[in-house]
């Protein structure tokens, strides 16, 4: 399925702030809520809305999404469609917004609750590429250490599971306050379960009842061509593990990559440094030269100097991420002999005995020789 633009989705502009994009965020959970809208093709809706709002709330991922499109997602985990989004930290905004509207009372199926679950923190990782790698692209084993589920407890964090007694399973504990102004009526999470609604007779001991682990592990990472130092690549799913089966966080790659040799490179376009002796800059010659992937035979026109710049279309970058291709440029730069041998020097100072044409030179000739 085709995604739609996520600015389109929320109705703003790509330069909404914050604030316009959770108002709108706001509008629209409301009107197509499935506990709401029982329209054909609302929860899809609503599930669209929710995934726009997870990458354009975030900082880090609405920079991406602004750079690389939906292609900065490739590397998320899950099938199509939005699959590959877990949005249970949202569940707390979606009942401040509803219950805001309807009353507290409103019935919101399993989110009549306030969720405990907690996303697991994003992780960073710093990776050094060589040109190659970047430019081509390549695949990557990284090996790095964060929290897992614990795998004995399912992340529960104990065993024999059972209904708060304190709570009664809601999670919350509900007071009443009587004034001269009438009744009120306060809800604080439940300090026995944590919000949860559940307790454990045997606290796990893998975990000690925390419900997560470090773990070492190594995570393949496909890295697009076209990458360049500083530029970030986000991995859904492999950061912390989240809480109370919360969703875990996500692994961004910031990539560093190292200098070549000879090529230097501007966003998608190279560069080569391409020396030449005087008789190639003066009389011209064929110059056999090394791109990326091949190496083509040009022409250099006589009379060529220093820092003069050639192009060649089509043999920079290609660039997976913005579908691009860069340029190619040639800088000559004229190089004299370290050394002459006889016949060299002899042909030299034969040369000198001759009028050069240069109208650059024969200027200077003029100002040096003018009388004061």
């Amino acid at each position: 399925m085709n995604k739609r633009d996520y600015y389109e989705v929320l109705g703003v502009s790509k330069t909404a702030s914050d604030a316009e994009i959770k108002s709108a965020f706001r509008k629209l959970a409301k009107q197509y809520h499935p506990d709401v809208n029982k329209e054909a093709g609302a929860e899809e809706k609503f599930k669209e809305i929710q995934e726009a709002y997870a990458v354009l709330s975030d900082e880090n991922r609405r920079r991406q999404y602004d750079q690389f499109g939906h292609a900065a997602f490739d590397n998320q985990t899950g099938g199509g469609g939005f699959s590959g989004f877990d949005f249970s930290g949202f569940d707390v905004d979606l009942d401040d917004i509803l219950g805001s509207m309807f009353g507290n009372g409103f019935g919101f199926g399993s989110r009549g609750r306030k969720s405990t679950r907690t996303r697991g923190d994003d992780v960073l990782y710093h990776m050094d590429l060589s040109f190659e790698e970047a430019v081509f692209g390549s695949e990557k084993d990284i090996k790095i250490d964060t929290t897992v589920s614990c795998p004995d407890c399912n992340g529960l964090g104990g065993h024999d599971e059972s209904t708060c007694d304190v709570c009664h399973g809601s999670g919350t504990i509900t007071s009443e306050q009587r004034t001269i102004l009438g009744s009120f009526v306060s809800k604080t999470t439940c300090t026995n379960c944590g919000g949860s609604g559940k307790t454990f007779k045997r606290r796990c001991s893998t975990c000690n009842g925390k419900g997560r682990v470090k773990k070492n592990r190594t995570i393949s990472v496909k890295i697009p061509a076209g990458i360049d130092s500083g530029m970030r690549l986000r991995v859904a799913g492999k950061g912390e593990a989240g809480l109370n089966g919360g969703v875990a966080g996500d692994l961004y790659l910031e990539f560093n990559v190292r200098n070549h040799a000879f090529f230097k490179r501007e966003e998608d376009d190279i560069y080569l440094e391409v020396p030449l002796t005087i008789t190639e800059a003066v009389l011209g010659c064929k110059k056999d030269i090394r791109t990326l992937d091949s190496v083509v035979t040009l022409s250099v026109k006589p009379g060529t100097n220093t820092g003069d710049k050639q192009r060649i279309r089509g043999k920079g970058i290609k660039n997976e991420t913005t579908n691009k291709v860069g340029d190619m440029y040639l800088i000559f730069n004229v190089v004299l002999p370290d050394k002459l041998n006889r016949n060299q020097k002899e042909l030299f100072e034969e040369l000198a005995k001759t009028n050069l044409e240069n109208e650059e030179y024969n200027k200077f000739t003029k100002f040096v020789n003018k009388k004061y």
